[in-house]
């Protein structure tokens, strides 16, 4: 920085201080003396008058957006000697700021977030403008919650995979914003997903993150207050009496009922409930561990699916007889958090309602024998207390795998479907889905190969329907215990006596 520079006018604007030095232009913070506000000023660097054209090329293209989500350009100066131009300078932290403070949104703020940053996208997209890279640091939300884009608008034509580069880009920057724990957290890290790729024959588009940011917020709005009676003193003259509203409503409402009775098709039937094996025996002796060695294991019995979500809701279900007499805390981890106050999963009362109708969630079918997803390692460990039962180790797991797969890598990954044991994803003792399906909690603390001096975390077994190219020698390390996804369940193992 020059401290020489600073305080001196160019144009009307004076400058205050120098933000960023690039090898191309300098970014002031600067006051429009005439108006006395402040701004931002572009300044190209003497040395590179000689780029002025491309400079100018740029400015011309911010110029042209006339959107309220995206910043302003005020000016531009384009003299011999000198070239530069002030643009509105926005205010509030950025989704950078808030990622480096630790402070993630509700789902469904960021869902409002991510909506109008599309809107801003689909702006640029719908005049053919090209953008330099979106970026967490170019949305910024000020103190009152408005949300304002840098203008990232630059010449030339826009790249055909722009969008489909940008959206990627904030599924990738954008998961350490999602609070966990949360109503709609499973569906916010979904749709991070889907904009990533997973799951999906493409990163979305923008106006499908739009669509689905949209329906999200909608899902996870508060209902609006009830309606307040009329303030005394206020006119009742021209209302029409109540008997006359409740008629008329009552013969509008069963004219609409009758019409939709006689329109509505018959109702699918579900169906049948699949017959599914028993828990499979892998004998007690020395089997090989998931790092290249080997070690020795009891004998014990691997369940042979991921828990569904009718066994968990039967479990639910206990739970709930149990509150009554304040023993709903009786299967909990004695290392739970104490803060942690349900076993209840993310987006339960969806996920149960389109299982019972054979209905979908989140654009796949979904039945009562589906696995279950939304739960944290608390929730896991304490299904299995209650089915006395634990989580396998992830020692255990892998010896469940090779007993049945000598080459785990053939297994073809299964998608999230209902358990059945018509699926390819089945090792030769009768266990499914490891090579797919959901990803599943173990027990295990360990180490990951690609870091061996890092630290033991949680490990995360199997293959995943939301990450292409998974399988069953799949696994990953976390240190959080309280994680829960759309593509994350378990199983269960059982002590042999």
């Amino acid at each position: 920085m020059n401290p020489d520079s600073e305080d001196r006018l160019l144009g009307e604007y004076q400058l205050k201080e120098l933000l960023h030095e690039g090898a191309v232009t300098r970014v002031w913070l600067a006051e429009q003396v005439s108006v006395a506000r402040k701004v931002l000023v572009d300044e190209l660097r003497e040395e590179m008058m000689s780029r002025s054209s491309e400079f100018l090329a740029d400015v011309r293209a911010k110029a042209a957006v006339e959107h309220p989500l995206i910043g302003s350009v005020y000016e531009a100066v384009a003299e011999p000697d000198r070239c530069f131009f002030a643009h509105e300078l926005l205010h509030g932290a950025t989704l950078e700021d808030r990622a480096k403070a630790g402070e993630p949104f509700k789902p469904d703020r960021l869902a409002h977030v991510l909506r109008r940053v599309s809107e801003s996208q689909l702006h640029h997209e719908s005049l053919g403008q090209a953008t330099s890279p979106l970026e967490p640091r170019h949305v910024h939300i000020d103190e009152h919650g408005v949300i304002r884009i840098d203008n990232l608008a630059i010449g030339g034509g826009r790249p055909g995979d722009q969008s489909a580069r940008d959206v990627m880009h904030l599924g990738n920057t954008l998961r350490p914003l999602v609070a966990d724990g949360q109503p709609g957290t499973t569906r916010m890290l979904t749709l991070l997903g889907w904009m990533r790729g997973e799951g999906v024959e493409a990163p979305l588009s923008w106006s499908q993150v739009r669509d689905v940011s949209t329906q999200i917020e909608q899902q996870l709005a508060e209902p609006p207050p009830p309606a307040t009676g009329t303030k005394p003193g206020a006119s009742r003259g021209k209302k029409p009496p109540v008997a006359m509203i409740a008629l008329v409503s009552g013969v509008v409402i069963i004219v609409a009922v009758v019409a939709l009775l006689s329109q509505r098709p018959e109702p699918k039937p579900l169906p049948p409930r699949p017959v599914l094996p028993d828990a499979v025996l892998v004998p007690a002796g020395d089997h090989p561990t998931p790092d290249g060695g080997s070690g020795s294991l009891p004998a014990f019995r691997m369940a042979p699916y991921e828990v569904t979500i009718g066994q968990y809701a039967e479990f639910l279900e206990r739970l709930e007889l149990l509150a009554a007499n304040q023993q709903d805390k009786i299967f909990n981890h004695a290392e739970q958090p104490a803060e942690k106050s349900s076993h209840v999963p993310e987006g339960w009362e969806t996920l149960q309602s389109a299982a019972k109708s054979g209905g979908e969630w989140n654009g796949k079918p979904v039945t009562l024998d589906s696995p279950v997803v939304g739960v944290d390692w608390w929730d896991a460990a304490a299904y299995a207390e209650w089915n006395h039962a634990r989580l396998p180790s992830q020692e255990e797991w892998f010896a469940a795998l090779k007993a049945g797969s000598p080459d785990p890598s053939l297994l073809k990954p299964s998608s999230w479907v209902p358990v059945t044991t018509a699926t390819q994803d089945r090792t030769s003792n009768g266990i499914l889905d490891l090579a797919g399906s959901v990803c599943e909690w173990t027990s295990s603390q360990g180490t990951n190969p690609a870091n061996p001096l890092g630290e033991r975390k949680w490990v995360i077994a199997g293959g995943s329907f939301l990450k292409p190219g998974s399988n069953a020698l799949s696994r990953e390390w976390t240190d959080d215990r309280s994680l829960r996804r759309a593509d994350l369940g378990f199983r269960v193992v059982y002590d042999e006596k």
